[in-house]
């Protein structure tokens, strides 16, 4: 937006010599932001509950700004609607339509709202400008206080702390300052802040990607995690409903930053895409080409400026060793953690693809891998809410999902094929509990399923309870019958032997 201020503040001192060249110059602000948040205002009048904990009147810098806020929260306290025509019938009650620039400024002003979801961002920007043009006349008038023919250093120090004492004050007193700004009560934050929302890929009960947590997809180069991340990206922006006949939720629009081999993400997306996808990409899909403007750790509010700038509701980061300064250090990476829970507040989905440590690269097929073997800092995983770890060969098709980190329920291990032809990936009948227990006519107990999920051998004690949830679930949905083994024997419960049911028999054949 394209607007003209006065050339000087507000607060110069009639009649005072001018020395320095910041006495002129336009103090801090921003027009687009402040014209924003009262456009997100106008189109949804709940944003007002949200901004009002951000902003007090005298933050806009634009009085006409100022005096549509006054306004929009006269009408939100009435329980009335804050869109254009109220508020111009407002103004007008009042005689200030034509002040603020008549009715075409306040449509315009309703117009210029990027995203509604990013009206605290906005607002966020607009007290930010607020403090500084506050700390900037407090610094000018120290400077001309100091300018005084027998100024007294000891006087200008004692109205310079009172000042900034007063600033401190009134930020916190406001109950809008930083130490506010994200406060919610008990019950709010237990019941209304989401926390028992579906999950964004998988079931309540085997959720691989829940909401609010980010998803970490782990794998050495060339095992398809790439091929799989894509699939979830098309069922996020509606191409698809599920991957690994699991469903996924839908998005409003997937922020991809392709910032590793770009062009090489480029080819592998156009496998699964046809000329009857154009309209959904076009709306529903933007992507980053290449590096970053600065790293992750450097400026924590990237990522989520990033998604507000992008009208994005989720943000899939490829890869993030591009979006850190070094993968080893600590403290970087619970920077980036910082950025990413920035962004996760803001109501930002995150799937991040990252790689396994070299030395672990070549271990055996089948091997079981460990949250110690992903690349970098451990700061990285425990901020995860999710880590799924994709183990095979470079190039193999057949390779297979390890869930290290889980939101509910494991999923897997999964021996899936990737068809790299069609950029897919589908399950292993052979591998499904289901299936292995209805072709055992002698039925299995937890450590049979376990030896046969980890590929033969001897099973662990975690792999053995896995196996009895995998059966136990089978029973509680009515696909098997359970028969108690013998008391006392070898690992006790784990003697029991389970059964396909009948149902179970019959719907498969």
């Amino acid at each position: 937006m394209d607007e003209s201020h006065p050339a000087a503040p507000h607060h110069d001192t009639p009649g005072r010599s001018r020395s320095f060249d910041d006495f002129t110059a336009v103090p801090p602000h921003d027009a687009d932001a402040e014209a924003a948040v009262l456009g997100a205002c106008m189109h949804d009048s709940a944003v007002v509950d949200a901004v009002r904990k951000v902003l007090d009147g005298p933050d806009f810098y634009r009085p006409a700004h100022e005096t549509v806020w006054r306004t929009v929260l006269a009408l939100r306290g009435e329980d009335k609607p804050t869109d254009p025509i109220m508020l111009c019938d407002r103004l007008r009650e009042h005689d200030d339509l034509e002040r603020v620039g008549g009715a075409p400024y306040v449509h315009r002003l309703a117009s210029a709202a990027p995203s509604v979801s990013g009206a605290t961002h906005y607002a966020g920007i607009v007290r930010r400008m607020s403090d500084l043009r506050r700390l900037r006349a407090s610094g000018l008038h120290m400077v001309q206080r100091a300018m005084e023919p027998g100024a007294d250093p000891d006087a200008i120090r004692s109205e310079v702390e009172s000042e900034v004492r007063a600033e401190r004050e009134r930020a916190l007193a406001s109950g809008q300052g930083r130490l506010s700004r994200f406060i919610t009560d008990g019950w709010s934050f237990v019941k209304e802040s989401g926390a028992d929302t579906e999950p964004l890929w998988g079931t309540r009960e085997k959720t691989v990607w829940a909401s609010g947590e980010s998803l970490m997809i782990v794998g050495a180069p060339g095992v398809g995690k790439t091929t799989l991340a894509h699939q979830v990206i098309f069922a996020r922006i509606g191409l698809q409903e599920t991957v690994l006949e699991m469903p996924v939720a839908p998005s409003r629009r997937v922020l991809y930053l392709a910032m590793d081999r770009p062009k090489q993400i480029a080819k592998a997306m156009a496998r699964r895409v046809f000329a009857t996808d154009e309209k959904i990409l076009r709306e529903r899909l933007v992507v980053w080409e290449g590096p970053l403007p600065a790293t992750l750790d450097k400026e924590p509010d990237l990522l989520a400026d990033l998604a507000a700038a992008h009208q994005a509701d989720t943000i899939v980061i490829d890869s993030l060793k591009d979006a850190v300064s070094t993968m080893v250090d600590d403290s970087l990476a619970v920077a980036f953690h910082n950025a990413r829970m920035r962004a996760i507040r803001n109501g930002v989905e995150i799937m991040e693809l990252h790689h396994q440590r070299k030395a672990t690269a070549d271990a055996p097929r089948g091997q079981r891998p460990s949250l110690d073997q992903v690349y970098g800092s451990t700061w990285f995983t425990s901020g995860a809410g999710s880590v799924l770890f994709v183990t095979g060969r470079a190039g193999d098709p057949a390779v297979t999902l390890h869930h290290l980190k889980t939101s509910t329920g494991e999923v897997g291990p999964l021996d899936v094929t990737h068809d790299h032809v069609r950029g897919t990936t589908t399950l292993d009948p052979t591998k499904d509990p289901a299936v292995l227990l209805q072709n055992a006519p002698n039925g299995l107990t937890a450590r049979d399923l376990a030896t046969i999920l980890i590929g033969g051998g001897d099973p662990e004690r975690a792999d053995i309870e896995k196996a009895r949830r995998h059966l136990s679930r089978l029973v509680d949905s009515g696909l098997a019958t359970k028969a108690e083994g013998i008391a006392g024997g070898a690992g006790g419960g784990q003697q029991a032997r389970y059964y396909a049911s009948a149902r179970h028999l019959t719907a498969v054949g």
